[in-house]
């Protein structure tokens, strides 16, 4: 029987872009399942607002752009001021793209890999050291895409963002020896960034080609990432795709 130490349940979990959409809905679960939650996006929303006045001794939010990292940082100093320790992180932030290669301006292009790729990078860094400096084992999870393993026309910026992501969980997930579950999720599409992407014929494809019939939603994706955060596992450095099977 190995001696290694099994890396705990995170208690004090980071969601960043837990403001609408899949990361509010990690939020509100992970807090049904007793977890003490932290969450920042650049405007936080009144559903936010109001998870965090029905739970004020479990939740901390602020409006924070993932790209700021000094205010990254002295957000998580304040989580653990309130909360505690962090030792799980939900990388979930991100912007996208609708348009095409050709048509996209340097300009756009820096700013999804900083969004997408930079600023998850340097959060993870920062909490990593954090945890690492008190001796605690930890969770991360990076919310990443099925447009990093198929090409999707007016995503090649988002595409390498999100790949870059899926290499990254693998290569640190072997730096960190163990001492933290590193892990990625990857969603099919959602309907509500289809429309702005893809015309109605490639949505019409992809569903026609899904064995369950349906796009991605968010909640078939929160038990994933709350299973990465919470259950004794050896599932580390992988990505695990949720789409319906549309990508096999």
């Amino acid at each position: 029987m190995s001696d290694t130490p099994v890396v705990p349940p995170s208690t004090v979990v980071l969601v960043s872009g837990g403001s609408r959409g899949l990361g509010l809905a990690i939020v509100t679960d992970l807090l049904a399942a007793g977890t003490k939650v932290a969450a920042f996006a650049r405007t936080v929303t009144p559903e936010l607002e109001k998870l965090a006045a029905e739970h004020p001794d479990r939740v901390h939010v602020d409006a924070v752009d993932v790209t700021d990292l000094p205010a990254a940082q002295a957000f998580v100093r304040e989580v653990e001021q309130r909360l505690g320790p962090v030792d799980g992180l939900v990388n979930n932030a991100a912007v996208g793209q609708d348009s095409m290669h050709t048509h996209t301006s340097t300009v756009d292009i820096a700013r999804i890999v900083e969004t997408n790729l930079t600023a998850p990078l340097q959060l993870t860094r920062l909490v990593v050291r954090r945890m690492l400096a008190q001796g605690r084992r930890g969770r991360i999870v990076n919310v990443t895409s099925i447009c990093a393993q198929r090409g999707f026309p007016g995503l090649v910026a988002y595409s390498a963002t999100k790949g870059g992501m899926d290499a990254a969980t693998r290569s640190l997930a072997r730096e960190l020896g163990g001492r933290m579950l590193v892990n990625a999720v990857a969603p099919g599409f959602f309907a509500s960034e289809m429309s702005a992407v893809l015309g109605s014929t490639q949505l019409d494809q992809i569903v026609r080609r899904t064995p369950t019939g349906h796009l991605t939603e968010p909640a078939e994706v929160v038990p994933v990432v709350r299973m990465l955060l919470h259950e004794q596992t050896n599932i580390n450095g992988q990505v695990i795709v949720v789409d319906g099977a549309a990508s096999v």
